[in-house]
């Protein structure tokens, strides 16, 4: 008779490899702030050479230690809990073992070789500020690890001289509105990464990446004429401009957005500059891109020393209190045309998981 933890072990096992089955992608918070794994699986006839299943995207990377702007003396903080994973080896771990449970479905093979593999496909970075760039946490991944990120951010990380590829990631815009041209080597042909900025705002503070996608592709060449409908997810870690995502609706090909990113948390520094725009923001971007899933960002309570310290303001604002709070400001009514009766809003822990379907 099998021991309750080998029974355990089985039934996390098939449930595992059930969920994997569905191809669709997978959205793990990484720690409780704003680091993402994003797992896509490849198009059915686009799989690579290797034993490999999903490409594996890692949103901001900060594991361990503080993170300090400009001096400590100005601005220190750290996590207030530690995340699920500690370093870049422990997260290769947990990916080799989801590849062994959807590859080769033996999750009990012999690891006495000591196999040393990359399972990072690309990390990508959003802003220059250290708990989105962090260089000790960055530079525990391979050198051949492929960096997408805005101009500053590649300035600092050329300084480096550690990763061989550092890209730009290109803007998305009303004039050029075909997502696919953002499919910058060595991303997959179905796979784009672009940025959607805001025009008033001259530090690009408050914008979004799009990470778009076409798991439906074939091997066809990345600009082939096809109109097949491709999916989006809007990561912004301090809020976007609702009307900013309006160009969306005329992607080409159309996209429809899976997930926004989006915190509810209203951070700001007192009296000078409004930091993350919040729940009230959040639902306003929700009504433009009706997002089947809006997942909460960027909204861990850290520890903090300096200047900054001293003038941040937070305002923690749940999804309820803010449909509360625009029902009295529309006397009882809130106009959603059917943009939250079809979203699902998950506030995702440390080291949880979604799959998106």
């Amino acid at each position: 008779m099998e021991s309750p933890t080998s029974q355990l072990f089985d039934t996390l096992r098939d449930s595992v490899q059930r969920a994997l089955k569905t191809r669709r992608p997978v959205l793990t918070h990484l720690n409780a702030d704003t680091t993402w794994l994003l797992q896509l699986p490849y198009p059915h006839d686009a799989m690579p050479t290797s034993e490999r299943s999903r490409y594996n995207i890692i949103l901001d990377p900060w594991f361990r230690g503080p993170q300090s702007d400009v001096a400590s003396w100005f601005s220190t903080q750290w996590h207030s809990i530690d995340p699920s994973v500690q370093n870049v080896e422990e997260l290769n771990e947990r990916l080799q073992n989801v590849d062994d449970i959807e590859v080769r479905h033996d999750v009990n093979r012999d690891k006495s070789k000591n196999e040393k593999k990359e399972y990072v496909d690309a990390i990508v970075v959003s802003h220059e500020f250290t708990d989105h760039c962090n260089k000790n946490t960055l530079l525990e991944f391979h050198s051949e690890t492929p960096v997408f990120t805005i101009g500053p951010a590649a300035e600092l990380i050329k300084s480096w001289n550690y990763f061989k590829v550092v890209r730009i990631i290109p803007p998305f815009t009303s004039q050029d509105p075909d997502w696919r041209k953002s499919s910058l080597q060595p991303l997959p042909h179905w796979l784009g990464i672009s940025r959607i900025t805001t025009k008033s705002d001259a530090l690009y503070y408050h914008s979004a990446i799009l990470i778009a996608f076409d798991l439906a592709a074939s091997s066809r060449c990345k600009h082939a004429d096809v109109k097949e409908e491709g999916e989006g997810i809007i990561y912004t870690p301090h809020g976007i401009h609702a009307q900013d995502l309006g160009h969306l609706r005329g992607a080409t090909p159309p996209l429809r957005t899976l997930v926004l990113l989006h915190g509810l948390h209203d951070i700001s520094l007192k009296p000078f500059k409004q930091l993350n725009l919040g729940a009230h923001n959040g639902l306003n971007a929700q009504r433009i891109a009706r997002a089947r899933y809006w997942i909460s960002t960027h909204d861990e309570v850290k520890k903090g020393s300096g200047l900054v310290a001293y003038f941040l303001r937070r305002k923690e604002i749940t999804l309820q209190e803010a449909m509360s709070k625009e029902e009295e400001r529309e006397q009882g009514h809130i106009v959603t045309n059917g943009t939250f009766a079809d979203v699902t809003f998950a506030d995702l822990g440390n080291g949880e998981s979604i799959l998106l379907t």
